[in-house]
């Protein structure tokens, strides 16, 4: 998974749920494993300085995901 996140195919919105780039299908003809967990809420630590920066979160989004 942090290899996909870090290529752009997945990503994580303010709310901490998944999103997954249909790039991946288009791409890889696979990912149905990440298309059934799209939108859901990951787990993120319970100590808040430990959960990801929400504008680390949002460079990502906007820079890094391949959204279409």
């Amino acid at each position: 998974m942090h290899t996909l996140f870090d290529r752009g195919y997945l990503s994580v919105d303010p709310r901490h749920r998944l999103a997954v780039s249909p790039r991946l299908r288009d791409e890889f003809s696979n990912g149905d494993e990440f298309y059934d967990r799209q939108g859901i809420r990951i787990e993120v630590p319970s100590r808040r300085l430990d959960r990801p920066h929400k504008d680390f979160l949002e460079w990502h989004r906007d820079e890094r995901f391949l959204a279409s």
